[in-house]
């Protein structure tokens, strides 16, 4: 029963994330948004929806270490996962906003995240920082959409809504529809996803903050691993990219903000995730930065970069739980050689770019 309450769950999820993403991105390009804003929060967010829906109610249920560790692994999930696979399918091109203003956004926040949750907690006064700052980041590119071209925006609207909808879908009342069925599907599969992952745990005897960075944070993920590697196969500019920065984005200003605020006292952070999640996650962060400044494209060769970095991490994480004698070794190894050689090999084909394009 467990095992079916785990995957009814994230079958609701997903089905709940495809109707709101469908119903909120078509209700937002009638009010004239921009694709890349369209693409940074309708659908970011619509896609990260089911992360804001299982961290709250883990947050509520006083599931810390589930609630962390979901954003934090679902995060370095999206980078390495989703941006890894989509680029091995087709390589991303990336447009320059993305590279010059929600690439550093994304590092900013993740940065932010952990400075505040440096103490060992996440206060509500903290929760409220984060969601006072996706307010303003989200009105700040509303308006910066305005200046969008008709065109591009057709284009986007092309991407987004092939095949082309039927006249009773373009319904407003049909799209709010979508909208709250998804929301209601999203919260009902939260539940059972958390409660099954809770039982996991208990049974397995294995930590929840580990169950919440590896097998939920994978399973929230899935409708980005859809939506990116969907726009990858179709060639769409800026939709792979744009989902799983502003997803991110999301995750941490959005669901670990409103976490906060709904947690009775808050949210408690381990120092596992504050040594090491939280730094991976950022180290994932940054690793975008020199490859998608290659020719503004993240290749295929780093899309493999990705894939190995998160088999990598997941290698950890099992290694630790398991309490496994080569875990030293493996980490000094990782951190010692692989990491720094993976680093050196991004920051040389972003210099050789660089000096190329001057």
């Amino acid at each position: 029963m467990t095992v079916l309450l785990f995957v009814l769950g994230l079958v609701l999820l997903a089905l709940g994330a495809e109707l709101l993403v469908r119903g909120a991105s078509r209700l937002a390009l009638a009010f004239g948004m921009s694709p890349l804003v369209v693409g940074l929060t309708v659908v970011a967010f619509g896609t990260g929806s089911p992360e804001l829906a299982v961290s709250v109610q883990s947050g509520i249920a006083g599931q810390a270490g589930l609630a962390i560790g979901n954003v934090v692994g679902s995060n370095i999930c999206n980078v390495l996962l989703v941006l890894g696979l989509s680029a091995l399918v087709v390589p991303l091109a990336a447009s320059p906003q993305v590279i010059r203003q929600e690439l550093p956004v994304m590092i900013g926040v993740s940065l932010l995240l952990w400075g505040l949750a440096f103490d060992g907690r996440l206060g509500r006064w903290e929760g409220a920082l984060l969601v006072a700052l996706l307010v303003v980041y989200t009105v700040f590119l509303i308006r910066q959409s305005r200046r969008a071209r008709a065109a591009v925006r057709r284009e986007y609207t092309q991407a987004l809504d092939a095949p082309v909808p039927r006249a009773w879908e373009r319904k407003p009342a049909v799209q709010l529809l979508f909208v709250a069925a998804g929301i209601g599907l999203l919260v009902l599969g939260a539940r059972w996803l958390v409660a099954a992952a809770v039982a996991f745990a208990t049974a397995l005897g294995v930590s929840k903050l580990v169950i919440g960075l590896t097998v939920v944070a994978v399973g929230t993920s899935l409708p980005e691993v859809a939506t990116s590697l969907v726009a990858a196969v179709r060639g769409e500019r800026d939709i792979a990219v744009g989902n799983v920065i502003g997803s991110n984005i999301f995750n941490i200003l959005g669901v670990l903000g409103l976490a906060a605020l709904a947690a009775p006292s808050g949210l408690s952070v381990a120092p596992g995730v504050l040594g090491f999640g939280m730094l991976v996650m950022l180290a994932a962060a940054v690793a975008c930065l020199p490859a998608a400044f290659t020719g503004h494209v993240i290749a295929r060769w780093e899309g493999g970069l990705f894939l190995l970095a998160y088999g990598g991490y997941i290698a950890y994480l099992v290694l630790q739980v398991r309490h496994h004698p080569a875990l030293g070794p493996y980490a000094l190894a990782m951190l010692g050689f692989v990491l720094p050689l993976v680093g050196v090999a991004l920051a040389v084909t972003a210099l050789r770019e660089w000096r190329r394009r001057r």
